[in-house]
């Protein structure tokens, strides 16, 4: 049986939601790798930095545009209710006038690793405190209400532009462990008939965007794949100051 953590996100994220965010990451992790093949001349290194900034750039802006085709509300001026500091990455809120949903997009390093932290995440994360799979079980928790969540990617470090994992995570109000993790499917084999939120726009739009069915072969400069290393969480690393990523 589901936990309540789950039941709520379940029931707040649409399912299509999800669909769309899963084939919008793939697409534009496809489409960076490509535009550096194809438009540069850079040698490995270079473009494996490359590669990995205009990746996350691209997801972002995807991120956006799905979150708001599906009622997603995008924190405006980067305030997060009930949290003491402000995001410097977008942030959507789902749920209406009842506790909900912060969906933010994030990426790991590799599958179940939490992602860097950055002022964004650490701010929203303030809103897990005593989070546990049943919610708030204890009578002195803190009183219910929004939830963080992270839509997380992962990329292929041995294909490049192609994708390892999506999943669905809850990271504790410590950034010390997960809540709640699951990957893409298995989270989506969760929505039974009638438990996601309806989208705007309604089901049976096709996605945002869809993948491009053939590649091109590529053999990158010095004979070694184009790997997009050096990127761990979208650069995170070397852009804490900016509070991005």
């Amino acid at each position: 049986m589901p936990t309540d953590l789950k039941k709520r996100l379940i029931s707040t994220l649409p399912r299509d939601l999800l669909i769309d965010l899963f084939d919008m990451a793939a697409a534009m992790a496809l489409k960076a790798f490509e535009l550096i093949r194809d438009g540069t001349d850079l040698d490995t290194k270079r473009a494996r930095k490359s590669v990995g900034w205009i990746r996350f750039h691209m997801q972002e802006k995807g991120f956006v545009e799905v979150c708001e085709k599906h009622g997603g509300v995008i924190l405006a001026d980067g305030v997060i209710p009930g949290a003491a500091a402000k995001a410097f990455q977008p942030f959507a809120r789902f749920g209406g006038d009842r506790p909900g949903v912060i969906l933010g997009l994030a990426t790991m390093p590799v599958p179940h690793e939490l992602p860097a932290k950055n002022r964004s995440r650490l701010a929203a994360v303030t809103l897990n405190p005593g989070l546990t799979g049943s919610l708030f079980p204890e009578p002195d928790a803190p009183r219910e209400g929004d939830v963080f969540v992270c839509f997380l990617v992962a990329r292929d470090r041995n294909s490049p532009g192609l994708i390892e994992e999506v999943a669905i995570g809850v990271i504790s109000s410590a950034y010390d462990g997960w809540v709640h993790y699951e990957p893409i499917a298995t989270f989506l084999d969760g929505y039974g008939v009638g438990d996601a939120p309806d989208s705007p726009d309604g089901p049976s739009e096709p996605p945002l965007v869809s993948l491009k069915r053939r590649r091109k072969p590529f053999t990158p400069p010095e004979q070694k794949p184009l790997d997009a290393a050096n990127d761990t969480d979208e650069a995170a690393k070397d852009r804490k100051d900016e509070g991005e990523g």
